[in-house]
């Protein structure tokens, strides 16, 4: 017993040890649901097909991760995706590939700037500020898009499938580990969401930081926003609160990188356990189980991995 402590405690071992865990719970749920439904699930080819839907959800879960370690939350990351795809794919009409390029990530990037302003202004919890934000950019995305579906040409669908979609994602990866292992702002997040106050005395500006942690966020967004909307090859404006579904999955992956933070892999983290849970969304619909079972399946076994693997730190609090 004490040797496996020894394991977890060592940063080297640790990290290859939280890695190990999860490989584990990947080809567990694949070989239950293969023994379940062996004829219509996990091929090799559908099991890409798996790995390049969940890798959207992972670059946001990276993004968010910059927030909910800091005990905040966001809940204009669906609205920001439509809005910042329909962006994308207007510009990328006169542009091409920069428009859809810049006109996603520069919409995100401005959205996460008002998030994170009005939040510090305002000082009011981050979901109340988040949920009024997300009827509006709700409202301004279907303005944008007059109504209509917006469909993004087939010359301009490179970001949409191997290797276009695995190179941005890696990009977005490889900043995200620089970030937070190499500068203030991974630094001063942790901080933060350690101990706020305790932050505060050391002379770290919380707001500014809190700011850029919206900021980043909504730039990954942005980079979500490019890989959805080439994967599905449109974006079709909502309104209602409609958009809030596409909250839900990156932060699933941001959970797993918060229970994994502990092994120092919280991206690797992330981008498995979208892909664990890929593996159960499409495991369930090659069971034909409806979709109520599959949330709460999938709700019921997220809580439990949180739970058996994480700890909930001191000071941090949602806000």
């Amino acid at each position: 017993m004490n040797t496996l402590n020894n394991i977890r405690n060592n940063k080297t071992f640790g990290r290859f040890y939280g890695i190990l865990l999860l490989i584990l719970l990947a080809v567990f749920v694949f070989g239950l649901f293969k023994i379940l439904t062996p004829g219509n699930f996990g091929t090799p080819e559908k099991l890409f097909y798996y790995l390049q839907s969940s890798i959207i959800y992972s670059v946001g879960a990276c993004g968010l991760y910059f927030i909910v370690v800091m005990g905040l939350f966001d809940f204009s990351i669906g609205a920001n995706v439509v809005l910042s795809s329909i962006v994308g794919v207007v510009l990328s009409r006169q542009f091409g590939y920069a428009g859809l390029l810049i006109g996603a990530l520069l919409c995100g990037t401005i959205i996460g700037f008002c998030n994170g302003f009005l939040y510090t202004k305002l000082k009011i919890p981050s979901m109340i500020v988040t949920v009024g934000l997300m009827l509006i950019f709700e409202s301004v995305a279907y303005f944008v898009s007059g109504g209509e579906k917006q469909s993004l040409d087939a010359s301009l669908q490179f970001f949409g499938k191997a290797p276009g979609n695995i190179i941005l994602a890696v990009i977005a990866f490889l900043l995200t580990i620089f970030i937070l292992r190499y500068t203030k702002i991974g630094t001063y997040c942790y901080a933060i969401g350690s101990n706020e106050y305790v932050a505060k005395n050391m002379g770290i500006n919380i707001n500014k930081y809190k700011i850029i942690g919206f900021v980043l966020l909504h730039f990954f967004v942005g980079i979500m926003a490019v890989l959805s909307v080439s994967f599905g090859t449109s974006m079709t404006a909502t309104t209602g609160m409609a958009s809030m579904s596409r909250n839900f999955t990156p932060l699933m992956g941001t959970f797993f990188g918060l229970a994994f933070r502990k092994y120092g892999t919280p991206v690797t983290a992330m981008v498995i356990g979208e892909f664990i849970i890929s593996i159960i969304f499409n495991g369930f619909i090659a069971l034909g189980a409806p979709t109520t079972i599959q949330n709460v399946v999938t709700g019921a076994a997220l809580l439990l991995i949180v739970a058996l693997t994480t700890k909930p730190a001191k000071g941090t609090v949602v806000k």
